[in-house]
């Protein structure tokens, strides 16, 4: 299959989750819930498939790749798909890649290698490593507080002038470096990466951004990406206000956990959402909280 063109890739984009069953297997019912919710409830534009979010980095290559089918048979054509394929083994990036590339994906991710201590030099081949051995557009994942690895201008600079490198998922708090790479790469695709500053990302015109509350909270987020657009920033700021009400309850009580309580309480309810272990269960506590939080603050 011919791939897409990722360029287009634009809006709010959902970070996917995976609801896994008691002996860590994905409730491939459920997961399509989470896909039909996203497309017809949440009017996202397109679904980030296999992130942290998907609890990508505690599942093998083969359900990694089960992900991807059930993602692509349920959403068709309907939005925009990225492939996060990174991670610490490059070589199950490329077969990943490659993989995601023949289903049809409109673009592929990669999270920087992370734990050691990489040097900029080895993370340049890396992405060269795959852009050379995947024929589609990659997007660059870069979340430096959980990876360690520290870019600046002139290092996205060297990862931008790569062939089939498009864009960055920017997972940050620096909006100057921010500011100077809009500045910089006018044509580079940059969206953001942390939900509670869609506000202040928008401000520097971001392409759109990737999130995991965006499973629930897709439809603030699009107002806060459409009140920036309009300059009405006193809306974009009450429903960041809003936004980040929900986020605080939300990281208070357990993300994963309570982002799939959310989910069944919106009605995705097909069997159970579990994490992979080593990731907790939720708690009855935990559900109590997710039940106040769903309603009211959803």
């Amino acid at each position: 299959m011919a791939k897409r063109n990722g360029k287009n890739i634009k809006g709010i984009i959902s970070a996917l989750l995976v609801p896994f069953d008691e002996e860590g297997r994905v409730n491939e019912a459920g997961l399509r819930q989470i896909i039909r919710h996203n497309i017809d409830e949440m009017k996202v534009d397109g679904l980030y498939v296999g992130g942290s979010t998907g609890e990508n980095f505690l599942i093998e290559t083969d359900v990694k790749k089960q992900i991807f089918d059930i993602a692509k048979d349920e959403s068709k054509d309907d939005i925009h798909l990225i492939a996060q394929v990174g991670g610490m083994n490059v070589y199950e990036a490329i077969e990943l890649g490659q993989y995601a590339t023949e289903l049809g994906y409109d673009a592929i991710s990669a999270v920087t290698p992370f734990y050691y201590k990489f040097s900029f030099a080895e993370v340049k081949e890396y992405y060269q490593d795959i852009v050379n051995a995947v024929d589609n557009d990659l997007i660059i994942y870069s979340i430096p507080v959980l990876t360690g690895i520290e870019m600046g201008l002139k290092e996205f600079e060297e990862l931008f002038a790569l062939d089939n490198i498009i864009g960055v998922k920017f997972t940050a708090a620096d909006f100057y470096l921010l500011e100077r790479l809009r500045h910089s790469f006018p044509d580079v695709l940059i969206y953001s990466g942390f939900d509670e500053m869609l506000f202040p990302a928008a401000i520097y015109e971001v392409d759109g951004a990737i999130g995991s509350t965006y499973n629930v909270n897709g439809i603030r987020a699009r107002g806060i990406l459409e009140a920036v657009k309009d300059n009405d920033l006193a809306k974009a700021r009450q429903l960041q206000k809003e936004s980040n009400d929900l986020i605080e309850a939300i990281l208070a009580n357990g993300l994963y956990p309570t982002l799939k309580r959310l989910l069944q309480l919106e009605g995705c309810d097909e069997g159970p959402f579990l994490s992979r272990k080593p990731m907790a269960s939720i708690t009855d506590e935990q559900l109590e909280e997710a039940k106040r939080i769903h309603e009211e603050l959803l």
